[in-house]
């Protein structure tokens, strides 16, 4: 827990430090590595037999709840990426 916020903190800091930069690859960078980190954790659930053999006792409850979670932090996103490209003048 306490190498997480020491992490976060970290990326706090560097990005205070480096504000002035101009980083504009950073977000593919991001992107890229976002995408592999869940590419890993797909290998990770498929390789493990607990949770591929219990995939039809999730049941419907749970579909809901993943389907609703990943809705609700699309439309955040899309509001708050609207949000500040209006800010800037629609420009980005």
């Amino acid at each position: 827990m306490f190498i997480i916020i020491g992490l976060m903190l970290t990326g706090i800091l560097l990005g205070y430090l480096l504000r002035k930069q101009n980083l504009n690859k950073i977000h593919t960078v991001i992107t890229l590595l976002i995408w592999l980190l869940l590419f890993i954790l797909g290998i990770e659930v498929g390789g493990n037999e607990q949770i591929v053999k219990g995939l039809h006792t999730i049941g419907l409850e749970a579909v809901i709840l993943t389907i609703g979670g990943t809705a609700g932090s699309v439309i955040a996103a899309w509001s708050l990426w609207k949000a500040l490209y209006k800010r800037k003048g629609g420009q980005l």
